[in-house]
């Protein structure tokens, strides 16, 4: 009777095992690499200033003429009637002004 408690418990431990491998494959694949994107991300729009060039998420080239807590004015083409008022997270791309 002791042999299959034995192997009842070890088969318990293997499978727990098997569960903690997978969480952490888990984690690597998926959890991880989001986690720096979103740093990434975060860091993009804390460097945003006025003067800089960017690219927006709907392909839009324009430059920065104002920044405010969590939204930017962006004017596009060399049209001073179109500036646009938007979020910070709809910027993909920065090139920074050259000073």
């Amino acid at each position: 009777m002791t042999l299959l408690a034995a192997q009842q418990s070890a088969s318990w431990v293997v499978l727990i095992l098997y569960v903690l491998i997978i969480v952490g494959f888990m984690y690597f694949i998926a959890i991880r690499p989001q986690k720096k994107q979103e740093k990434k991300q975060q860091e993009l729009m804390n460097s945003v200033e006025i003067g800089d060039s960017v690219l927006t998420s709907s392909g839009f080239y324009g430059m920065i003429i104002d920044v405010t807590d969590d939204t930017v004015i962006v004017e596009f083409g060399g049209n001073k009637n179109c500036r646009i008022p938007m979020q910070k997270t709809a910027i993909v791309d920065v090139e920074k002004a050259n000073v």
